[in-house]
């Protein structure tokens, strides 16, 4: 079991590191964006400020997904690193399994090649799962989304929107008619 799970942390890990690089890129793309945004509303350029505004909250939005997905994989490795008898394996594996297959679907439009390495993932852990019952006689049903990991992933939301704020300026408020009136 032991070798099954540091395998699928050690896959956790190099995801998180992927998104780690996806962040720091979204990072950059949003630093030049908000300064194309400042100089379009310095010149009084309305049209294009408001292009780049959009185009500013897209990157951010992006950057919270990935920051939600990355925080949300930092937990499920954190817990998957603590397990240490078979009944820890169910009470920390089902919400696992539920929380990787809902970043799964979240990172799918932000990042589609992390879909497939989530995929790999959760089906490591799927096999953990039955390998367990079988160890114990039991059965297990993972629901999609089990209350334990809609947790985890709240508590993931949470926090990413707690970064993105403390992290990203204000955008400057194209429709606000008295930026533009000189």
């Amino acid at each position: 079991m032991k070798p099954q799970i540091q395998k699928a942390t050690s896959q956790l890990q190099q995801e998180i590191h992927r998104l780690d690089g996806a962040m720091n890129r979204l990072k950059q793309r949003e630093q030049a964006i908000f300064k194309k945004t400042v100089t379009a509303v310095q010149q009084h350029d309305e049209q294009t400020s408001k292009a780049y505004s959009n185009e500013l909250a897209e990157v951010r939005k992006m950057a919270k997904i990935v920051t939600q997905s990355k925080i949300a994989l930092e937990q499920i490795t954190t817990r998957l690193q603590t397990v240490t008898d078979l009944g820890d394996f169910t009470a920390t594996l089902a919400p696992a399994i539920g929380v990787i297959r809902s970043v799964r679907t979240t990172l799918g439009a932000a990042m589609p090649d992390a879909q497939s390495a989530l995929g790999d993932i959760g089906a490591s852990l799927n096999s953990i799962m039955v390998d367990v019952g079988g160890l114990t006689g039991t059965s297990f049903y993972t629901a999609e989304s089990s209350e334990e990991a809609e947790k985890i992933m709240a508590e993931a939301s949470a926090i990413a929107e707690k970064r993105m704020s403390d992290s990203f300026p204000e955008i400057p408020s194209a429709s606000n008619e008295s930026v533009y009136s000189s």
